[in-house]
């Protein structure tokens, strides 16, 4: 769908000098225009050494196959955060959390271990009926006839509620996860409204605080089936340090909260936009099952991972040498059309929609993707009895982030 605002963008981003674009500009991502300057990259400069304000020198990787290449080779591209970690943005050590994903093996696989029993195939078949009989509430208590936001009333309660219930948390204080989630990933370089780092820093301590009563809980009771059990009795994590307690804990809510959250806000807008595939859709609600992966593709909730050089080496016929940053740009492989066929296209009837960069690729691949495409998966069909449409009746706002690719605001109506 091209608006004026993103045909403006396409041609400021064909004309401007290749050595002046830099793709992790905060302003396109907040515009929504960001997606014409990777289009130029991949066809002009496909492994770009780019200058940010705020980031420094990198390389951008925008087309599919040499992201794929990074992504595999951890050996030489790495995720740790002795290197600067998995965001542009190198921060002080006194803001650096450690985490599994910005760990190398084999701790990284150590630790990642401790928490993959919660995706299970026998835990999510145990979780899909309370997954549906939350989604059947929240959508049969919406508002008919009038203005509402759905990402607060859908994307936000439904994901909050999941987290809730993977952490075992207290579910009256469940809007607390969304606030954590939402300070672990703000940056006041790209975002002015966000905290100051120090600030930040002490909302994570409430955060830790939190955890750390519900750790003493269950570290003296029989191991549980809830993600601060699996880390209180697990011997590769339950002597963790506070701040890689607090670190592994960003992980979980930011990967449970912000890439669903925004797929399910994605997911109505691109519908919206494409009432053709709408219309295919409800015709055939079976396509729900092609339906998710391609909403996981189109929306990209996390627009890219960083990784560092260790040696140098070679990626699309340039030299990126030891110390240099390398950005994967997981929405720009999404794009290209040598892996994908029409990439630009929305299609909920794809041939291939599971052909996608969204949930990474090698050692680092999201360990909640199966939950997550559940859950839209069940959010879908629900809907699909219920509303012949859900009218988006505003603009869209989205986050000030470069990282995370998503919404804080979708004005929608559903007919009375």
């Amino acid at each position: 769908m091209m608006t004026p605002a993103l045909a403006a963008a396409r041609e400021h981003a064909a004309s401007m000098p290749l050595d002046q674009l830099d793709p992790a500009t905060v302003q396109y991502f907040a515009d929504g225009v960001e997606l014409p300057y990777f289009e130029r990259l991949r066809r002009d400069d496909p492994v770009h050494h780019a200058v940010s304000p705020w980031a420094g020198p990198y390389w951008s990787i925008t087309r599919y196959q040499d992201i794929m290449h990074v992504d595999t080779h951890p050996a030489l591209f790495s995720s740790e955060w002795g290197y600067g970690g998995i965001t542009l943005f190198d921060p002080p050590p006194e803001e650096q959390l450690p985490m599994f994903i910005a760990m190398d093996a084999p701790k990284h696989d150590e630790q990642r271990k401790a928490v993959q029993p919660i995706v299970a195939p026998a835990n999510l078949a145990t979780m899909e009926a309370l997954i549906r009989e939350r989604t059947i509430k929240v959508l049969d208590s919406l508002p008919r006839g009038e203005t509402f936001d759905w990402v607060d009333k859908v994307s936000i309660e439904l994901t909050t509620l999941m987290l809730a219930t993977l952490f075992d948390f207290p579910v009256e204080d469940r809007r607390l996860l969304t606030w954590w989630s939402d300070v672990s990933t703000m940056n006041k370089r790209i975002n002015p409204d966000a905290l100051d780092p120090a600030e930040r820093m002490a909302e994570l301590g409430k955060m830790l605080g939190y955890f750390t009563r519900l750790w003493n809980e269950r570290v003296n009771a029989a191991p549980g089936n809830d993600l601060v059990s699996m880390l209180a009795h697990n011997p590769a994590t339950r002597n963790m340090t506070p701040l890689e307690y607090m670190g592994n804990l960003v992980l979980l809510i930011v990967g449970g909260n912000d890439t669903t959250r925004n797929s399910m806000t994605g997911g109505l807008l691109a519908l919206h936009q494409h009432p053709e595939q709408w219309a295919k859709l409800r015709a055939n609600p079976k396509l729900v099952d092609s339906l998710v992966p391609e909403i996981i593709r189109w929306q990209t909730p996390l627009a890219y991972m960083r990784r560092t050089a260790v040696a140098d080496s070679e990626v699309g016929g340039k030299l990126i040498r030891r110390g240099d940053k390398v950005a994967m740009w997981y929405l720009s492989g999404n794009r290209d059309d040598t892996a994908i066929e029409r990439p630009d296209d929305f299609i909920v009837d794809r041939a291939r929609p599971r052909q996608h960069l969204s949930f990474g690729f090698g050692i680092h691949r999201c360990v909640g993707n199966r939950l997550a495409e559940m859950q839209l998966k069940i959010l879908w069909e629900e809907i699909l009895v219920r509303f012949p449409v859900i009218e988006v009746v505003g603009e869209p706002v989205r986050v000030r982030s470069t990282f995370v690719r998503g919404f804080t605001r979708l004005p929608v109506r559903i007919a009375a």
